[in-house]
């Protein structure tokens, strides 16, 4: 279950936003190699120990990945996973590789790339745009030639080159700043219903955990 904030906060979001590219470069990294190598190797049966490892990983990544949402983004995200069964290692091996949330997990960290380059880019490119602007009586002076030429050096439509003309751009760029922080918490809204959606237990599995805490409670019932 989502936390019933309506906006993530704006410093948790950036935060975020700028972790996702370097996060997801790496667990697309490692997930692809380890798992290209543990199936190449599972008829040696040390891809098998691999693949293992893969899963356990992942599963424990996805715990830090809720709790970085939580500690960011001000949103909680629910365990998905029922208790593992008593018993030999074989039963409780299967029930992780049942769990539909295994999968989900392993596909939210395979996602966390591609949204990490898109949110990545976005962020930067409107938060350079809107400092720029908005600095630009003060920063002008520091460009080459002493002077900003819009829309390019060799194509000079407009120059500025006092702080007088640098005004009007450096309101645009406080009106950017604006939409800057309203992107990037809206991104980081976005991110945060992909991750309860991946990373959070279905409607299916609520209903499950639910019978199965109620079956816990009726045999300790019946046991006191």
């Amino acid at each position: 279950m989502v936390s019933e904030r309506r906006d993530p906060p704006f410093g948790g979001s950036l935060v975020f936003l700028l972790m996702n590219l370097p996060l997801g470069v790496s667990a697309f990294a490692l997930l692809t190699s380890f798992t290209a190598t543990g199936l190449g190797t599972a008829v040696v049966w040390v891809g098998v120990g691999l693949l293992a490892l893969v899963v356990l990983a992942v599963r424990g990544a996805a715990r830090m990945e809720r709790a970085r949402v939580y500690a960011l983004l001000d949103r909680y995200v629910d365990l998905p996973y029922l208790p593992l069964p008593a018993g030999k290692q074989s039963r409780r091996w299967k029930a992780r590789l049942k769990d539909p949330s295994t999968w989900r997990d392993l596909a939210y960290f395979f996602l966390l790339f591609p949204l990490g380059i898109v949110e990545f880019v976005l962020v930067t490119t409107f938060w350079a745009t809107s400092l720029a602007l908005a600095t630009l009586p003060i920063s002008y002076r520091w460009l080459p030639g002493g002077a900003y030429y819009f829309p390019s050096d060799d194509l000079r439509w407009l120059t500025v080159d006092s702080a007088v003309e640098a005004l009007p751009w450096a309101a645009l760029g406080v009106l950017f700043i604006a939409l800057s922080v309203a992107l990037t918490k809206a991104l980081a809204g976005m991110h945060a219903r992909v991750a309860n959606a991946l990373l959070g237990p279905t409607v299916a599995q609520r209903r499950r955990m639910e019978r199965w805490w109620e079956d816990v409670e009726e045999q300790n019932l019946v046991a006191g």
